[in-house]
């Protein structure tokens, strides 16, 4: 009987161990907290009140929300079909990015959401010529739904660093 309490002792005492050694490990993990987010909203989106901000900022991390190819500071989506619209989305964020002191040169992912996925192949034209003097290309992934703001064809969101 002796034998069987220390037995217990040693694995009561291991277990201790292995608990303090977890939370010890655990102990120097931090927590980031997202309240020194920062938004933007261009003097163009001002006006129209949308009800999101052209851009977050968290740390190095330039968060552009949506686009589509809507002239600056109007709903009007541009004439000219799905090409005319992805030249326009990337002016878009170009400018906003400029406004944020960034460029497109800085984009590391694109999210494109096509209104139709029969526009793959004339949105990838437009997209390639924009993005054709980078030696680096952002990532990207492209994915057809029902319906898009304002009736586009295309919306586009990225991210950059500053």
């Amino acid at each position: 009987m002796y034998i069987n309490v220390l037995i217990i002792h040693n694995m009561i005492h291991s277990f201790r161990i292995k608990i303090l050694s977890i939370l010890f490990l655990f102990s120097g993990c931090t927590t980031q907290t997202y309240n020194d987010a920062e938004y933007f909203v261009s003097e163009k989106s001002k006006e129209l009140d949308f009800p999101f901000s052209d851009a977050s900022i968290v740390g190095n991390i330039i968060y552009v929300s949506g686009q589509v190819g809507s002239e600056p500071g109007t709903r009007k989506i541009v004439d000219g079909g799905i090409n005319a619209e992805t030249i326009q989305i990337l002016n878009n964020i170009e400018m906003i990015l400029n406004d944020l002191g960034s460029n497109s040169d800085k984009i590391f992912k694109c999210l494109c959401m096509l209104e139709d996925i029969n526009d793959y192949a004339e949105m990838n034209k437009a997209y390639t010529m924009f993005f054709n003097s980078r030696s680096n290309l952002p990532a990207r992934s492209t994915f057809a739904g029902s319906g898009l703001a304002l009736g586009a064809k295309i919306e586009i969101e990225c991210w950059a660093t500053k």
